[in-house]
């Protein structure tokens, strides 16, 4: 990829990519992103989104971000949104045990290409944010910032992290002490002093070097 120069961000990321795709015939063009790559527990998520090439239903889109610049009530609005304006999504997860025995670029890799799948239509081009899935035999852009560009990519985004926060939720539920239902599994403060204090719980990401290492960097997400 070439260096790409932050000031050329747009202010919310737009539908360029597909439109460009879209005039060569193209009808399926697939955003793909991830969550939960940088967590301590939990699985790693990656959702698919593939927009209608037309313009009936884009205005629905305006003010949609990146996953990261939106609240937890956004985010659960901006998810309603986009699975009624989409032709078709999906998200799909790579599990803790996968991440530990894969790595964690694989096992994203393996939980796009379930999302993917899953999805009801097959997709002609995907759009991605840095990954690249080697393995499928379907046209890819991998783009600097993606998530910030495409708005594809952007929906993709807000479906991966609101299903992982939900699963995390849950999962609070099944193991209490950690706190899941705060940190989402992130290096958090409290759930670092929760992993000295209890050790590593059944969906913890071994292969990490803070269940490695007693002296962990705390990450606040």
């Amino acid at each position: 990829m070439r260096r790409f120069d932050p000031s050329l961000l747009p202010s919310e990321p737009d539908l360029q990519f597909e439109k460009r795709l879209w005039e060569t015939g193209l009808r399926h063009i697939a955003g793909i992103d991830e969550a939960g790559r940088g967590a301590l527990a939990g699985p790693v998520a990656a959702g698919v989104v593939i927009f209608p090439p037309d313009e009936s239903s884009r205005a629905s889109l305006n003010g949609l971000r990146d996953s990261k610049q939106l609240t937890p009530a956004e985010r659960n609005e901006w998810a309603v949104s986009v699975q009624e304006t989409a032709i078709a999504w999906a998200v799909a997860f790579a599990s803790h045990d996968e991440i530990d025995r894969l790595g964690i670029v694989p096992a994203t890799r393996l939980a796009a290409q379930r999302a993917l799948q899953a999805c009801e239509h097959q997709a002609e081009h995907l759009l991605l944010d840095y990954l690249f899935l080697p393995d499928l035999d379907i046209p890819q852009t991998k783009l600097v910032k993606g998530d910030q560009r495409s708005k594809s990519i952007a929906a993709a985004s807000v479906l991966a992290k609101t299903a992982r926060d939900a699963l995390l939720v849950q999962l609070n539920e099944e193991i209490p002490g950690y706190r899941f239902a705060d940190h989402k599994g992130y290096g958090t403060r409290g759930h670092l002093e929760a992993l000295k204090r209890l050790g590593p719980s059944p969906i913890h990401r071994r292969s990490f070097a803070p269940l490695k290492d007693a002296g962990i960097i705390v990450k606040e997400h």
